[in-house]
């Protein structure tokens, strides 16, 4: 989708995703029209690598509490809000919403953070 949006296509090309991200690698997806309505909307398409994710899992994890999965990890970086993207103002406000449990992705980032028991 970000390279339709990007190169002004309303619709993305069938491909083959390899991301950790496995519940948003769709490689053909049924909403293949949303680049369109990003840009009608004045919205924005963006994609994260890997090492993106699982930063975001990390700064998500250190600044709430909350242990997502890799779709959420992929929140966090693409985030206005986030200091890794910067294009909210300071006064303006952003919701993540994070539904996803890091427990069902912890392959993602086993050797990326100490446990503690």
């Amino acid at each position: 989708m970000r390279s339709a949006f990007a190169s002004g296509h309303d619709v993305c090309r069938p491909s083959s995703p390899r991301t950790i991200a496995k519940s948003l690698a769709i490689g053909n997806p049924a909403t293949a029209l949303r680049a369109r309505f990003a840009r009608r909307t004045g919205g924005s398409v963006d994609a994260v690598s890997d090492e993106e994710i699982r930063a975001g899992i990390a700064l998500l994890a250190q600044t709430t509490g909350i242990f997502t999965e890799t779709a959420g990890g992929v929140s966090m970086p693409c985030s206005p809000s986030s200091p890794l993207c910067g294009d909210i103002g300071p006064d303006e406000r952003v919701v993540l919403v994070i539904t996803g449990d890091g427990l069902k992705t912890l392959d993602a980032v086993r050797g990326t953070f100490e446990t503690h028991e």
